[in-house]
C-alpha cells in the first residue's frame, strides 16, 4: 500500500504565484481541511529555531498555515517543547522570548505561541503505545489536549538521525523533558583518546557530572542525559556519540512519534519544507551552508510516505560544493550519509513502517 504525498517546486513565473500560494494549494489538496473542524484548538507544531541559527522555518510562511486554519473556524496555536541541551529554549521563559525574537510573535504569525510542556517541561501525559522500548511514552500535555494537529518541518541533515523531517519533529518535538531522556539515554556521549583534559566540557555540563581523572575528562555515566552540551563543546572535538547505538535511538524516537499523534486519530497533518537543506538541526545556534539546492513543499497525512519522499528528493539532487557534503555529490547519493557517514537515518524510516506509523511507500503528485 502507498500513500500520497503532493509536491510543489519553487518555480513561479505568474504574478500571485508564490510560496504562500503554494502551501494553500497544497494545505486543500492534502485534505487537512477535512478533519480541522470549527473551534478545534489546532496545534501547529513547528521548531522555533535557536539564538544565532537563521535557516529555521519562516514565520510568514507559518502565517500562511495560520490563515487556512482560522478560514476552517478552528483556533491555531503555534507550539514547540523545551530542549534538553541547556540553550536559549531550555525553559519556556527563554523560549518564548528566542520565538519572539524569531519573529513568531502574534503580530506577525496571527497565533498565539505555547510552549506545550509548561515553564520547566514537567507539564506531560503519559500515552501507552506498547512497543519494543517502551510501554509508555511521556508526550508533552497541551499537543496531548489538542484536538488537530498540523506538524511543519524544516527538513534537513542530523548528527544523530541522518536527517530531521516529519517524524523526528514529533518524536524529540513532542516529548517532555523527561520524554527526551528516555529517547536520548542510550546514545550517550564518549571521550575519545584525543582529550587533552583542557576541562571546557566540564564548565559545559549542565549537571555538574564530569571531572578530571589524570588529566582526562570523565563522565558519571549513571547520571548523564546525553544532552550532548558536552560534545558541543569541545574544542578538540575529542567527544564523540557512539554511533553503534543510534539505532536505537532512531527507534525509540519512532515510538515517540508514534504516541504523539495516537489520540489524534488521523487529525494530524505534515507539511515538509525543504529549503535551506542544512546538516545539521534548527537547535544549532548556528546555520551552516545547504548541501543541495532549494527543492520544493510537501504535504501528505502521512509521516512516513512524506519523509521518504523528501529523502529521496534531496538524494536526487545534485550536491552542492563548498559545503560540508564531503562524498555522494553525484545524482543519487545518499547526501545525508555524504554528510553523516556513521549514520543511516533509513533505520528511522523502516521501524516507522513496521510500527505502523505510515507507509514507506508513496505516489508523489505534482502540482
Amino acid at each position: 500500500m502507498s500513500s500520497k504525498v503532493y509536491f510543489s517546486n519553487f518555480r513561479s513565473r505568474n504574478q500571485g504565484e508564490n510560496k504562500t500560494s503554494k502551501i494553500k494549494q497544497l494545505f486543500d489538496m492534502a485534505g487537512f481541511r477535512e478533519f480541522i473542524q470549527k473551534d478545534d484548538l489546532t496545534a501547529i507544531k513547528l521548531h522555533f529555531g535557536e539564538r544565532g541559527n537563521d535557516t529555521y522555518l519562516k514565520p510568514v510562511l507559518v502565517s500562511t498555515v495560520v490563515e487556512k486554519i482560522l478560514n476552517s473556524q478552528a483556533k491555531p496555536f503555534l507550539t514547540d517543547t523545551n530542549t534538553l541541551y541547556y540553550g536559549s529554549r531550555h525553559n519556556s521563559v527563554d523560549h518564548l522570548q528566542t520565538a519572539i525574537k524569531n519573529g513568531f510573535a502574534y503580530a506577525v504569525t496571527g497565533a498565539p505561541v505555547i510552549v506545550a510542556d509548561g515553564i520547566r517541561g514537567d507539564n506531560w501525559i503519559p500515552v501507552e503505545v506498547g512497543l519494543k522500548h517502551f510501554q509508555k511514552v511521556k508526550i508533552a500535555g497541551d499537543i496531548e489536549n489538542s484536538d488537530s494537529m498540523l506538524v511543519l518541518s524544516h527538513f534537513k541533515g542530523h548528527g544523530m538521525s541522518g536527517f530531521g523531517g516529519a517524524i523526528k519533529n514529533l518524536a524529540m518535538g513532542c516529548a517532555s523533558s523527561p520524554g527526551k531522556i528516555e529517547q536520548h539515554n542510550c546514545a550517550q556521549p564518549l571521550i575519545s583518546d584525543n582529550c587533552t583534559g583542557c576541562g571546557t566540557c566540564i564548565g559545559s555540563c549542565p549537571l555538574s557530572i564530569m571531572s578530571l581523572v589524570e588529566g582526562k575528562a570523565v563522565i558519571d555515566m549513571e547520571e548523564c542525559v546525553a544532552c550532548n552540551n558536552c560534545l558541543a563543546n569541545c574544542p578538540e572535538s575529542a567527544i564523540e556519540l557512539d554511533f553503534n547505538s543510534l539505532s536505537e535511538f532512531m527507534e525509540r524516537m519512532v515510538e515517540y512519534a508514534y504516541g504523539a499523534v495516537k489520540s489524534k486519530k488521523g487529525k494530524v497533518g505534515y507539511i515538509n519544507f525543504l529549503m535551506d537543506i542544512t546538516p545539521d538541526c534548527d537547535c544549532e545556534a548556528f546555520s551552516d551552508a545547504p548541501i543541495v539546492p532549494d527543492i520544493g513543499i510537501l504535504a501528505s497525512t502521512d509521516p512516513v510516505a512524506l519523509d521518504r519522499a523528501s529523502y529521496d528528493l534531496v538524494n536526487q539532487q545534485v550536491g552542492l560544493e563548498n559545503s560540508l557534503l564531503e562524498h555522494q555529490h553525484h545524482k543519487g547519493g545518499d547526501k545525508f550519509r555524504g554528510v553523516w557517514e556513521g549514520v543511516d537515518g533509513r533505520v528511522l524510516l523502516e521501524y516507522a513502517e513496521e510500527v505502523g506509523l505510515g507507509f514507506g511507500k508513496y505516489e508523489l503528485i505534482n502540482l
